[in-house]
């Protein structure tokens, strides 16, 4: 089974719109919460220093389809599974649910790359120590 990883969060005042809808981008904001909470569970970060190197996970492609509105004070559970573990990059499906009920979904892919102050992104493969706990989760 894929690893899997599950946020709750309330729907504040200040994430919606004059309707008291949450605003569109606030899903990308929660899909990014719940992976954070992921790798923090790992005993990692998505922003770290690795033998002398800073170790990033820049974005490939974000997608997100909304399905019923998440309003202000709603209780989410922001779902988030390993969907594809790749050599050098992740894909992370998402599942936006409300009282049981899927409200929306979301992708995210993500690279595994050293960010060196000064020069280019570069893609490296996913340190073993990160990959063996994704494995176990």
């Amino acid at each position: 089974m894929p690893p899997e990883y599950t946020i709750t969060r309330r729907v504040e005042f200040a994430e919606t719109d004059m309707a008291g809808i949450a605003h569109f981008t606030n899903f990308f904001r929660w899909m990014e919460e719940a992976e954070h909470a992921f790798f923090r569970s790992l005993g990692h970060s998505v922003s770290e220093t690795r033998c002398g190197e800073d170790i990033g996970w820049p974005r490939l492609s974000a997608s997100c389809e909304y399905l019923k509105p998440a309003r202000f004070e709603d209780v989410l559970e922001v779902r988030m599974r390993v969907q594809e573990k790749g050599r050098k990059s992740l894909t992370l499906a998402f599942s936006f649910q409300k009282n049981g009920e899927e409200i929306a979904r979301g992708q995210l892919v993500t690279v595994c790359c050293r960010c060196s102050p000064g020069r280019p992104l570069e893609a490296i493969p996913i340190p073993d120590e990160i990959r063996s706990k994704i494995d176990r989760r």
